[in-house]
């Protein structure tokens, strides 16, 4: 992988990471396509209407179904899916710690019943990273210990040591199997700046064989946190993260999330949010969100967002767009999906460009200030 910083704005980061399937400029916003697709669209749409240059998978879903070694067998997710740029694989931890009491958690890794059919499985910090092998997916991250918050200083300390630990297993496996693939670690800590502090330069001060980790991760937020907890954390942790290499926010969140993350130097960011709102009838807009299921939208023959250029706004009304969530239409999931997608993806291509000139801040205040109209 090859990370180049284009620009730097106070702490915002213009930055391009090159990977075997694509170029991918930052900040960037990637689709979470967790069986390998996102839901209702098709690679098609991702690269032809929406050029994204990453989406992100899941480990646990894909090695439950249909199975890692199906996937290698038919060529690896590129293949097997048709999107023939970068994969970002989740390891599975945040699928463990959603799945309650089906989850039992030690030293060695974690035993969990699959959600589909009660069967067991083990996942350990080894066989999280062979999965990935066989998905050959261009970013992968290493297994954590992923907790709610808020917890005690006993178990986010726990969590912090397992999750260093987990790390450097992987680092050392990926190492030995000689593989291409890059890994990135994760940082535990909760809202405590003090132990995010630890993890951080733990996982940073890894090597094995002259190597380190490619990117670094910060985990366990948006789990239960408020938005300024959450905020002040990532500012905290951003120091202890190495200048050169990229940094990811996982599972976050909101475009205020996101904006608010860029300004203290995050680059990565992916959320189930455009896609699970757009299903639920919540389109993102310019100017806040729009419920296209109200009744004053009946008649509306205007786009979603007349200042949107997407494919569905280009194409079709509100009135359009009403009517096939009411007829609970298949279409509607497709149309919505995009014009969400569209929305995250410029929202960050427009912070980058704000980036480039040194005019983020001014980026910033523009976007509060549309959204409160």
């Amino acid at each position: 992988m090859e990370f180049r910083i284009d620009a730097i704005d106070t702490k915002a980061r213009a930055t391009t990471i090159k990977t075997a399937h694509s170029e991918i400029k930052t900040p960037i916003f990637m689709p979470v396509g967790t069986v390998g697709a996102v839901k209702s669209l098709d690679a098609i749409d991702l690269i032809d209407i929406l050029d994204t240059p990453i989406i992100l998978g899941n480990t646990y879903h894909l090695y439950l179904r249909p199975g890692d070694e199906v996937i290698a067998k038919l060529g690896g997710l590129h293949k097997f899916t048709s999107y023939n740029r970068s994969f970002l694989t989740d390891s599975g931890g945040f699928q463990a710690f959603s799945l309650g009491d089906n989850v039992k958690i030690n030293d060695n890794g974690i035993w969990f019943k699959s959600h589909i059919d009660g069967s067991e499985h083990f996942f350990s910090p080894e066989k999280v990273i062979d999965i990935q092998y066989n998905l050959n997916s261009d970013i992968m991250m290493v297994l954590d210990d992923l907790i709610p918050l808020p917890n005690t200083p006993e178990r986010i300390k726990k969590s912090i040591e397992r999750t260093t630990e987990w790390a450097k297993r992987s680092l050392i496996h990926h190492v030995n199997k000689g593989k291409k693939n890059n890994l990135f670690a994760i940082v535990q800590g909760g809202t405590d700046k003090e132990f995010r502090r630890i993890s951080a330069e733990s996982l940073v001060s890894i090597e094995y064989k002259g190597y380190g980790f490619d990117g670094f991760a910060i985990g366990g937020l948006s789990v239960g946190e408020e938005n300024q907890a959450m905020y002040d954390t990532i500012e905290a942790t951003e120091p202890y993260l190495p200048k050169d290499k990229p940094r990811y926010l996982m599972g976050v969140g909101t475009p205020e999330d996101i904006i608010e993350a860029i300004d203290r130097g995050v680059d990565m960011f992916d959320c189930v949010m455009p896609t699970r709102n757009a299903r639920n009838g919540y389109l993102f807009t310019s100017f806040g969100t729009l419920r296209i299921k109200n009744a004053k939208y009946k008649l509306d023959e205007n786009p979603i967002d007349e200042k949107c250029n997407c494919y569905t706004c280009r194409n079709f009304s509100r009135a359009y767009l009403n009517h096939l969530f009411k007829a609970k239409e298949l279409t509607y999931f497709r149309l919505a999906s995009i014009h969400n997608l569209h929305y995250y993806l410029t929202l960050v291509k427009n912070a980058r460009e704000a980036i480039l000139k040194g005019k983020f801040k001014e980026f910033k205040k523009e976007f509060y200030s549309l959204r409160a109209q």
